[in-house]
């Protein structure tokens, strides 16, 4: 199969990494594999996996008709069997465009924790969770078309423990001692922002009597809300308790570097891989931490989870983690058998071939209901539009919707 992987952004961030590794992992079972994509950090990784890249304009409106055009030229003159958009815009994107080929497939991943429910039923779909798969299958009815699971994939060979640290810690002047808590995330106010915010509070606070150094390694547009956050936190410590990295085109060295990692979704499964102990960031005052009796829980709802009592219990799960670099040592070898064990990159990328056969033969017949479905999307996503531009007015508009960028 000819293969076109189309990430919805090209720096560092879960989806797109599983997106990426993916591509290499199917390339690996003999098919032709391109990644398209706006320039940023991610472009390189593609490039050293061997991979061709076809740019994309940056400056693009989101879902847009002249991204589909491209997408549809790049099917006519590749002969692209699969168009493989990477959440909501990509997905819609693929959709249009594997429609002008006969024998062309699009299909969608979704790895937020959300579904825009606008996404057409014969559009074959990918998510994280059961949990998810399940509530998208009820949302829609008589009519659920193909949602397929595959657990957020790690390349338990690439991420694992003992990956070289000097040099980042260098870089950053990261001298050894402290006990270090790393988290690796965009800096958005989607999802993120309120626990990394409740992170630096809570470091700030034991600081004073704990060795503790939080490391937040990424970019993003709430930087500076976090960079002032830190800032004022050093300096009632009196030293670097919080240190920002930026983002960093590899951050497995970040990962290596951690004494306990602090994350969610896919970089809460990149910090197992590393056999490094695991608290699980939610929305509104979740943390968990990972352990034998809770990992049933996240293997069903995914790596995230909303509601707790915030900085209270991040507080009592970091002073327990400090304690005891024994207790450090078996959860996070616990968390790499986890992943190493359900996880694998190879085992996701036969599943996905297998949903890309399954995707060209049900598009060789067309159904009537397909046809509905380039109609009717494209009027939800226009009045989704039109409501996000008066959220925006409003000034309540969110940057990031459904994990990906809209505009």
């Amino acid at each position: 199969m000819r293969v076109l992987v189309y990430p919805h952004a090209m720096e560092i961030g879960g989806s797109q990494l599983n997106a990426i590794e993916l591509a290499g992992a199917v390339r690996d079972l003999g098919h032709e594999v391109v990644v398209a994509g706006e320039p940023g950090p991610l472009v390189e990784r593609v490039l050293e996996a061997g991979i061709e890249h076809v740019p994309l304009d940056p400056g693009r409106r989101r879902p847009s008709v002249s991204t589909v055009r491209l997408l549809r030229r790049l099917v006519a003159e590749r002969g692209f069997d699969i168009v493989h958009g990477y959440e909501w815009p990509p997905g819609l994107e693929a959709f249009y465009a594997a429609r002008s080929r006969a024998g062309s497939a699009a299909v969608c991943t979704v790895m937020s924790m959300s579904v825009a429910p606008f996404l057409p039923p014969s559009l074959p779909l990918v998510v994280g969770t059961g949990q998810i798969r399940r509530s998208v299958l009820d949302r829609r009815g008589s009519r659920p078309g193909a949602v397929h699971l595959i657990e957020p994939p790690v390349d338990v060979r690439a991420n694992s423990p003992g990956h070289p640290v000097k040099a980042f810690r260098s870089r950053f002047g990261l001298e050894p001692g402290p006990i270090d808590v790393v988290v690796v995330c965009r800096l958005v106010a989607e999802l993120k922002l309120e626990g990394l915010l409740t992170a630096i509070e809570v470091t700030g606070r034991l600081a004073g009597e704990l060795p503790l150094r939080l490391i937040i390694v990424g970019d993003g547009p709430s930087r500076d809300v976090v960079e002032a956050r830190a800032a004022e936190v050093n300096r009632r410590a009196g030293r670097q308790a919080v240190v920002l990295t930026g983002s960093i085109d590899d951050p497995r060295p970040a990962y290596a570097a951690a004494s306990i990692a602090l994350g969610m979704g896919g970089s809460a499964l990149r910090a197992m891989a590393f056999a490094r102990p695991l608290i699980v960031q939610g929305e509104r005052g979740f943390f968990e931490l990972l352990t034998p009796e809770t990992s049933a829980t996240f293997l069903e709802q995914g790596w995230y989870g909303v509601g707790g009592e915030g900085a209270a219990t991040l507080e009592l799960l970091l002073r327990e983690l400090a304690a005891d670099e024994g207790r450090r040592k078996e959860l996070g070898d616990y968390g790499r058998e986890v992943v190493t064990g359900r996880f694998s990159l190879e085992r996701a990328a036969r599943v996905q071939e297998t949903i890309y056969e399954e995707a060209l033969a049900a598009r060789a017949a067309p159904a009537v209901a397909e046809r509905w479905d380039v109609a009717a999307s494209a009027g939800r996503v226009l009045a989704y539009k039109v409501a996000r531009k008066a959220r925006r007015l409003r000034g309540s508009a969110a940057r990031d919707d459904f994990n990906a960028v809209a505009k």
